[in-house]
């Protein structure tokens, strides 16, 4: 093996120099050129992919002090030039993650935004109070800042404070503004919930700022606060969101009910709920007169006996007489038995009742449910005939109206309010069960398809430039290549045999029909014998090229 690759080197070496000088350098610019070409795609399909190592811009000064760190971890980085993302810097995409914790364990990259620490700093001996003043509202406007940027939503936030200076001398003082800029994270966003919850942080900080008087901005300029919202827009986004929740809180009601029934892919539900949002108070006094209480009673009851009763009976002469004379002894007792004395008797009663009496005050908070109506709707089953084929067919009706009754109690069915449920059997399409994550979408496909592509570029360039000019090396001048015989020049490892060229076969016949003398002949004839033993192959290769010249002579 070592012998024939040294013979085929040294074959070569010779036709090589045997080609003129023009030929010597087109061969080698051909294939110099191939084997840039070949390193080059290597060099780019083994290359790591960079991404950025911060989301955000840094200024110079903290973006030098990354570099040197990463020179002294030893990660290899870059500044992106790219339109965009100039000054960025960038370092291979399978670090990203150990670099970023390495950098953070060194206080890397610092904060933009000044806090509290700004007071710790010496002001000097002729600080005035208007820069005191300054500072201690950049120190809480950094504080701030801070604080809005721990919500994960946001990357950077810078807070400015519009406070009017107090004085004794100014009798309408204007009250204090803020401004909020907020530089989202990259396909991130802040709900309404969020924003409320920046407004609300930003005024408790600041004495005597409302909640209406603070704006906040995205980096877009975007307004995300609407403190005039006069067609009451916000709060009819507000309203729609709790509408879907509460519709999708019942919906999943009835799913996990009939998800052991009908399976996740044998059902539909949707809910639709009518809400009630106004917001009523109301004073109710009521009395029942039919329910009556006695609070209080009074009676007062006065009865006289004897002669000694006053003056009675209408005034006048003969009411003013005096008393008859009185009379002795049996006659006096006889008549006092007779005369039954004079009576006198008096009888006072007061009552008062309470009528029953209801005094409500109700207030009624909005989201009260008007009217309900839910949706379901179930697939066809399948049935089997006794020749084996299978059939969808819609359910019973006496599966359906179990389902329904199941649906009823699951949200909580009231005819009064009008509430309305429709559950239905419909054929469902067929579809594909969820397949898993694409090949392509995972992280590593992207290296592999690269390196994949620049080995098949490598090898193409190698096949159709390299290839044939290393051939064209050290197989002579002029060396073509026979495209058949191929398969018939084949020996039984399955090797194939080095063709021979129409300019080596015009030679051997050249030589061997020539002119010579006797003692040329024999050894012409000698030289045959050897090649015949050693190469039939090769041999019966220059006789059918004699025999082709002869013909075409």
């Amino acid at each position: 093996m070592a012998a024939a690759l040294t013979e085929r080197l040294s074959t070569g070496l010779r036709n090589f120099t045997a080609l003129s000088a023009g030929r010597q350098l087109a061969l080698l610019g051909v294939v110099a050129g191939g084997m840039v070409v070949v390193a080059g795609v290597l060099f780019w399909a083994l290359r790591p992919t960079y991404v950025p190592l911060f989301d955000g811009r840094m200024d110079n000064a903290e973006a030098a002090q990354v570099m040197e760190a990463l020179g002294q971890m030893g990660v290899p980085y870059k500044v992106s030039n790219r339109m965009g993302q100039s000054g960025q810097i960038e370092i291979p995409e399978k670090r990203i993650a150990e670099t970023r914790l390495l950098l953070a364990g060194q206080g890397l990259p610092k904060s933009a935004d000044i806090g509290f620490e700004l007071l710790q700093e010496d002001s000097g001996f002729g600080a005035s109070r208007l820069m005191e003043s300054a500072r201690h509202q950049r120190a809480l406007e950094g504080e701030l800042g801070r604080s809005i940027a721990a919500l994960d939503p946001v990357e950077l936030a810078r807070v400015h404070l519009a406070q009017p200076e107090r004085s004794v001398f100014i009798r309408e003082r204007k009250p204090p503004t803020a401004s909020v800029v907020v530089h989202l994270r990259s396909g991130r966003g802040l709900s309404d919930a969020q924003v409320a919850a920046i407004v609300h942080l930003v005024s408790s900080s600041v004495p005597a700022l409302e909640p209406d008087a603070v704006t906040v901005v995205d980096q877009t300029g975007r307004l995300l606060t609407n403190n005039d919202d006069e067609m009451g827009l916000y709060a009819n986004a507000d309203q729609l969101d709790y509408t879907r929740k509460l519709e999708d809180t019942y919906a999943q009601r009835v799913r996990s009910l009939l998800l052991p029934i009908l399976g996740p892919e044998g059902m539909r539900v949707q809910v639709a709920a009518d809400l009630d949002f106004s917001r009523v108070e109301r004073t109710e006094e009521l009395f029942d007169p039919d329910r009556t209480a006695l609070r209080s009673e009074q009676v007062s009851e006065q009865e006289r006996v004897g002669s000694d009763l006053g003056p009675m009976g209408v005034p006048g002469a003969l009411t003013n007489q005096p008393p008859a004379g009185g009379q002795l002894g049996a006659d006096a007792a006889a008549a006092g038995a007779e005369t039954e004395a004079p009576k006198s008797r008096s009888l006072d009663s007061i009552r008062n009742y309470e009528v029953d009496r209801t005094i409500a005050h109700v207030r009624e908070m909005p989201g009260a449910i008007k009217r309900m109506s839910t949706a379901v709707v179930v697939d066809y089953i399948e049935q089997t005939s006794e020749e084996g084929e299978v059939t969808r067919i819609p359910r019973p009706a006496e599966e359906l109206e179990s389902i329904r009754a199941l649906v009823r109690e699951a949200v909580g069915f009231n005819e009064a309010r009008g509430d309305s449920i429709n559950v239905i059997s419909a054929a469902f399409t067929t579809e594909q069960e969820m397949e898993p994550a694409q090949v392509w979408t995972q992280p590593w496909f992207a290296d592999l398809a690269k390196l994949g592509a620049g080995v098949l570029l490598a090898i193409l360039v190698l096949l159709t430039v390299v290839r044939p000019g290393v051939k064209q090396l050290l197989g002579g001048p002029g060396k073509d290549m026979v495209a058949d015989g191929d398969d018939e020049d084949e020996d039984e490892d399955g090797e194939g045999e080095d063709h021979v060229s129409l300019s080596q076969q015009s030679s051997a016949v050249a030589a061997l029909t020539g002119p010579k003398g006797p003692d040329q002949q024999q050894l012409d004839l000698d030289a045959v014998r050897e090649m015949v033993e050693e190469d039939p192959k090769r041999v019966a290769q220059v006789m059918k090229a004699w025999l082709g010249v002869n013909d075409g002579g």
